[in-house]
């Protein structure tokens, strides 16, 4: 396993960080813990989760992925040998079964890391972050930004950090991070954490993979230049990058196929430009995963990579592509397609 610094913490995390928003729906939790106890064995000691998980995000499942990491965390004992990072939700029409109202001020973040905290039978957590901004702007797939003179956001960023200060100083939390976050608001966090001496951004969760480099336009620099780097999500853009949609070897419980409503990675440009990419990996004797993580994994504005699956054999592969190198061959075919086809799933 490779390790990265996480932001300037000081903090050594695994350049493989195991995403678990499947544990609660996709996978049981026998199943969870089979592959938290496998990462484990392979060096990884990153763990990504969120008070939102399972996802999709429903009332009767929302929480099982933290309580799903707690139980593992209270049979195993291994709660300081793992970097784990949680998130509490921003503001949603279809969420409010987590907390009403879903607000990022001092009631309810506290109210939040409170039940994060329980469910994951822990003491603190090592990084607390936004899961996405509560100020209207551009993620999710959203291209284009359109700016809303009435949104009252501006002081809430201040209020944000102050309470995740207090967080610090009460030992809940280590640290502080952002999540499908634009360039502007990871640079005016940064600037208030060091005009008023508060937690420094750590890191930026955002999608990152052979679908979606959005991150390169302005957050890459912003990343590199501010030791703030990228946790990459949805590397592998639900499974479609494995090769297994256009081989037909999916199924009905594969994730694209099985929530129709989660249509992030349907567009026909995806689908054309994993086509692509799939005879590229098998015209140099690679599987279409380890291409697409191994190309992630070596990008510059990276700390983490973060990886999920639903079985033991993907989990084997996606850990696996940490030993994968891409010639330079590759890399600029890579580059080939990505310039004809750039970013049909954002």
């Amino acid at each position: 396993m490779e390790y990265s610094t996480l932001g300037r913490t000081g903090i050594q995390v695994s350049k493989i960080c195991l995403g678990t928003m499947t544990f609660g729906e996709q996978n049981s939790e026998a199943e969870g813990h089979e592959q938290m106890d496998y990462a484990v064995s392979q060096g990884v000691n990153f763990f990504d989760t969120a008070e939102m998980y399972s996802v999709p995000g429903r009332p009767e499942t929302q929480g099982s992925t933290e309580r799903i990491l707690g139980t593992w965390f209270k049979k195993r004992g291994k709660r300081d040998d793992i970097i784990l990072a949680t998130k509490v939700t921003g503001p949603s029409a279809g969420l409010k079964h987590i907390r009403n109202p879903l607000k990022f001020n001092r009631e309810q973040i506290r109210a939040a890391i409170t039940g994060s905290l329980g469910r994951l039978q822990t003491d603190y957590v090592d990084l607390y972050q936004l899961h996405w901004p509560e100020r209207k702007t551009n993620y999710f797939g959203q291209r284009g930004y359109r700016h809303d003179p009435e949104d009252g956001w501006e002081d809430n960023l201040l209020s944000v950090l102050e309470v995740m200060q207090e967080l610090v100083e009460e030992g809940k939390i280590r640290h502080f991070g952002v999540s499908n976050e634009t360039p502007w608001g990871l640079m005016r966090f940064l600037q208030l954490a060091e005009q008023h001496g508060l937690p420094r951004c750590a890191s930026i969760q955002n999608p990152y993979s052979l679908l979606n480099r959005t991150f390169e336009t302005g957050l890459a620099e912003v990343a590199i230049r501010e030791n703030a780097g990228l946790l990459a999500y949805s590397p592998m853009a639900f499974g479609l990058l494995s090769g297994k949609y256009h081989l037909g070897k999916d199924s009905s419980r594969d994730r694209i196929n099985k929530y129709r409503q989660l249509s992030r990675y349907n567009s026909e440009q995806s689908k054309q430009a994993t086509a692509r990419y799939l005879e590229l990996a098998q015209a140099h004797g690679l599987s279409l995963a380890q291409m697409s993580l191994a190309f992630v994994n070596t990008r510059p504005f990276m700390t983490a990579n973060i990886i999920g699956a639903t079985t033991m054999e993907q989990l084997k592969e996606n850990i696996g592509s940490i030993e994968v190198a891409l010639s330079e061959e590759v890399r600029n075919e890579i580059e080939a397609i990505h310039d004809l086809i750039p970013n049909p799933a954002p």
